[in-house]
């Protein structure tokens, strides 16, 4: 039966349903059909022999007869004449010694009536009752005789009660017909049904449908970023478990009838919805953790049902990165290097073709000592590698563009927060000196000059980058640090600010800034090193 069933396409299956539902319910009603027409029946026939005994009891040649010994020469013709007339099965005339004085069966007349339910009709009932006869089971209608005073005998009217059987051959033209015409209509309706549902249902079957549910699934659980899809009203249809995981849930935590205002505090979710416009990178804090979001509205047939949430922590971004872009920084130091040993290679070159050997040495004496002094104060004063490779790309980089970086000789950072991933200073840092060094690109050469202070002390870290660039016009000093926010035209910018002043407010940190235009900018920024 399983293997019939599993080989049936759901068209199949819900064709035989509705049909065999439908072929059920017309049989069920045909033979409730039946019960009532039967019941109505005998009604009508116990009316009817009732109104018959009766005449029968008030005629005169009846109760003149009924108490001579051959009295029945007279009553038998006369009842059976009412009998052929009526079309009923028999009249019986008793009299109160029950015996018959008249019956279809002749042979019968002279004998004791003895049906059993006869016995109220002597004692001046009338009545029609069911009970076995001697031409089979009967509705009988039970009168008595009576004279001006007293009970002379009984009348018993009576006919055969119709079988089932009987009454589905009289009616069984109406019944088959109605029978066929229903099950025809419902054949008909199931396989429409049938159609609709499985066009519904993109024509696949249930077992595809489990199957692309399972793989759906499987899909969104092994995605490495967060996904939460909601509805219309925003409410969670969707949680992946790469969401519960970032976010803190547990597996059995329930979160399909949450409001996504209750798991993500933004309205982006259904900003996105309302406008049906797509949002992408965009900087989200959720419990005090900084991700990278976007979100893409729903669109089914061109109507909105929900949109799609896609999250990741920054930190894991950063932390998977960063070994890239820790070697970035080393390639960009060593290609300004190379280019700033280069040019001191053809000095050294130049000297040695002029023979001015003495000036060579102590050109080669001069470098030599420049290269150790800055490599050792970098090594002396930063306790990460990230950190001092950055600050010695981008004071190659400096030199490379004519921009005197000038990092202060009392900078130190040998103590960071372990709170703040080393990622986090070399992108606060960068970010701050790279802006400084395109502000400083519009002055002449000899004119363009970055300073730059890093400090740890008194539980606080203090970053100070000051420039003698272009400033920042006072109308737009209150958007520097919005997302997407830039003066440049390039494309892929608008980021590094905004980012920079997340990652501060995630450090529990302050960024500010003042700034005159054509003289010059300073940012301040401040990371405790222990949280309060």
């Amino acid at each position: 039966m399983d293997f019939f069933t599993k080989n049936l396409t759901i068209r199949t299956k819900i064709t035989l349903l509705v049909f065999g539902l439908v072929f059920v319910s017309i049989s069920l009603g045909a033979a409730l059909l039946i019960e009532n027409v039967h019941t109505s029946v005998e009604d009508e026939l116990g009316e009817r022999v009732r109104a018959i005994a009766k005449t029968v009891a008030q005629m005169d040649d009846l109760k003149e007869n009924i108490t001579k010994p051959d009295g029945w020469k007279h009553i038998q013709p006369i009842a059976e004449r009412v009998r052929l007339a009526t079309n009923i099965d028999y009249i019986v005339v008793l009299d109160m010694n029950r015996i018959r004085f008249s019956s279809p069966l002749e042979d019968r007349i002279g004998t004791v009536f003895s049906g059993g339910d006869e016995g109220p009709a002597f004692a001046e009932f009338e009545y029609v009752s069911q009970a076995q006869g001697v031409l089979g089971p009967s509705i009988r209608a039970f009168v008595p005789i009576m004279d001006e005073s007293n009970q002379l005998g009984v009348v018993v009217a009576g006919v055969l009660t119709p079988t089932y059987g009987a009454l589905v051959t009289k009616y069984k033209a109406h019944i088959y017909f109605a029978l066929l015409a229903a099950l025809v209509l419902g054949f008909v309706g199931s396989w429409f049904l049938a159609n609709h549902i499985k066009n519904q249902l993109f024509n696949m079957e249930p077992l595809e449908i489990a199957h692309k549910l399972e793989e759906r699934s499987a899909v969104f659980h092994s995605i490495k970023e967060g996904i939460i899809a909601v509805n219309r009203d925003g409410y969670v249809t969707v949680f992946n478990n790469h969401a519960r995981r970032l976010l803190g849930y547990n597996k059995c935590d329930i979160l399909d009838s949450l409001h996504i205002d209750n798991i993500i505090p933004t309205n982006l979710a259904l900003k996105v919805m309302d406008t049906g416009e797509p949002e992408f990178n965009r900087n989200l804090f959720i419990r005090n953790k900084l991700y990278i979001s976007s979100c893409v509205p729903i669109i089914v047939k061109s109507k909105i049902l929900g949109s799609v949430t896609t999250f990741q922590d920054q930190s894991d971004i950063y932390l998977l990165a960063e070994e890239l872009t820790g070697v970035k920084k080393f390639i960009e130091a060593l290609r300004a290097q190379n280019h700033e040993h280069m040019n001191k290679m053809h000095t050294i070159a130049g000297l040695l073709q002029l023979q001015q050997y003495s000036n060579a040495i102590d050109y080669i004496f001069s470098i030599t000592e420049e290269q150790q002094v800055l490599t050792g104060f970098f090594t002396k004063n930063f306790s990460d590698y990230s950190i001092s490779g950055l600050l010695l790309g981008k004071h190659s980089r400096g030199k490379e563009l004519g921009i005197n970086l000038m990092i202060d000789p009392e900078s130190t950072l040998k103590v960071l927060p372990k709170h703040v991933s080393p990622s986090v200073f070399v992108i606060i840092i960068g970010n701050l000196v790279e802006n400084a060094m395109d502000a400083v690109l519009k002055n002449p050469i000899g004119q363009r000059n970055i300073y730059l202070y890093i400090k740890d002390k008194q539980n606080t870290i203090h970053i100070v980058v000051r420039d003698n660039g272009c400033g920042i016009p006072e109308k737009i000093r209150s958007s520097v640090f919005n997302q997407g926010f830039t003066t440049k035209t390039q494309k892929n910018h608008g980021i590094g600010l905004a980012l920079v002043q997340e990652y501060i407010k995630a450090a529990d940190g302050t960024i500010d800034f003042e700034s005159e235009v054509d003289i010059g900018s300073t940012f301040y920024v401040t990371i405790p090193i222990n949280r309060v």
